[in-house]
Parts: C-alpha cells; structure tokens; sequence
C-alpha cells in the first residue's frame, strides 16, 4: 500500500496547470523546472512521511519563490531545511520570512518529528502565481489577487483539494492560514463539502511583517488551536 510519502512525491511529480491565465501572470512550478527539487522534497517527505498515518491538514495560500517554489517544501527555506529538517544542501541558499515564523511554532510543538508526524502542510493553489511589477519584474502574487485570475485558478484549487485530502487527510477540520484565504476556503468549502470544520490563522507572512514584536503571542496562539 503507497505510504502518505508515496502519494505526496507523485503528486508533485505530476503537478501542472493546464488551463489559462490572465495576461502577465505565469505559474511557478518548481517540480517541472528542477530535478533538484524534486530530489529535496523527496528525501524530506521520506524522511517525514513514509508511513500510513492520518493526518491534519494545514493550508497555505500558493508558494512563495524563496519556500516552497525553491525547496518543494510548503513554508520551508533552504536555512530551515537544513538546520531544522537535516537535509543538506550545496548548491543554492533560501531565506524566507514566513518558513521563520512557521518553525517557531514546529519548534515549540517539540520538533518537525512530532509536528510532521500529525500535520501536512500545502496550499490552496500548489504551484505559485508570478506578476510583472511596473519596473518589468516578477513577484509573487496570490491566487485571489485578482477576481479573473481566481476565475482561472478555482477549478485548480478544487482538484487538488480533493487530491490532497485523499493522501489520508482527517477532514473533521482544515487550518487555513490567512484571513482572505480562509473566505475563499469558505466558499469552496460549501460547494464541495470537504471539511466539517476550519480554523482561520493570521498568516505567517502578515505575522513577520506587521506583528513580528508579537511572534512568542501568536506562536502560543498557534500552539493552543492547533
């Protein structure tokens, strides 16, 4: 029987976007772009996930370039990967504001053995959205950034929920990080009827950037609702 790593590393393997987007967006998928990447996110959730056990979901929105879009690993840089997780790298370094905050909280849960052990972390999007800022350059965007982009992406989103709770999800609640992303959640949540209850987090990015005096609070805060 394919242990929950199994399904994990064939859903990245497979993952792609085949609809449309918006005129000046792209999708970011690392998985396709990268055998490295692949390789990382492989040994980790061999490392983590090699077994059969249910397990709680945590959503995210869609990957930044510095978290997963460079790793494969939902709100884990290269830094966390490596001091935290044991995976070594050599040839390239991350540093992502939101994977700080993230392992604060899988930290004072007692390490990522216990905290990976009853909890997978994705997103509502799996692959991430790119824009092109007024100077030419491209950023990272959310997928409800946009009421046209959401229009193109939602289809997306519902697949692959349904995907990942099929790798052995317990669907009696979802933690969603991020107000705006929890009210599309929502939404979906009615028309599919995935989750019997979710519980909405202030996000780890909004934490870091806005709140960061208050990070021990809110790391408490996770720890208690989790």
């Amino acid at each position: 029987m394919p242990t929950f790593a199994d399904r994990v590393i064939a859903f990245n393997r497979d993952l792609e976007f085949r609809g449309s987007l918006p005129k000046g967006v792209s999708v970011m998928n690392p998985f396709r772009e990268s055998e490295q990447v692949l390789a990382i996110s492989e040994a980790f959730y061999r490392k983590y996930y090699d077994d059969q056990r249910t397990r709680k979901l945590i959503l995210g929105i869609n990957p930044g370039r510095l978290g997963a879009g460079a790793t494969g690993v939902p709100f884990t840089d290269t830094k966390r990967l490596e001091e935290v997780c044991g995976i070594h790298l050599a040839s390239f370094k991350t540093h992502e504001p939101s994977s700080v905050f993230v392992y604060e909280v899988i930290k004072a849960y007692g390490g990522p053995k216990p905290f990976y052990r009853d909890y997978f972390i994705n997103s509502m999007s799996p692959l991430g959205l790119l824009t092109q800022n007024r100077k030419g350059n491209w950023v990272n965007c959310n997928y409800y950034d946009d009421p046209a982009l959401y229009k193109k992406m939602r289809p997306f989103i519902i697949e692959n929920l349904k995907t990942l709770v099929g790798f052995g999800i317990d669907t009696s609640v979802c933690y969603v990080l991020g107000k705006k992303n929890a009210r599309f959640l929502k939404e979906i949540n009615k028309e599919i009827r995935l989750f019997l209850n979710l519980v909405v987090f202030d996000h780890p990015r909004y934490i870091v950037q806005y709140r960061s005096r208050l990070l021990q609070e809110y790391v408490s805060e996770y720890i208690r609702r989790l």
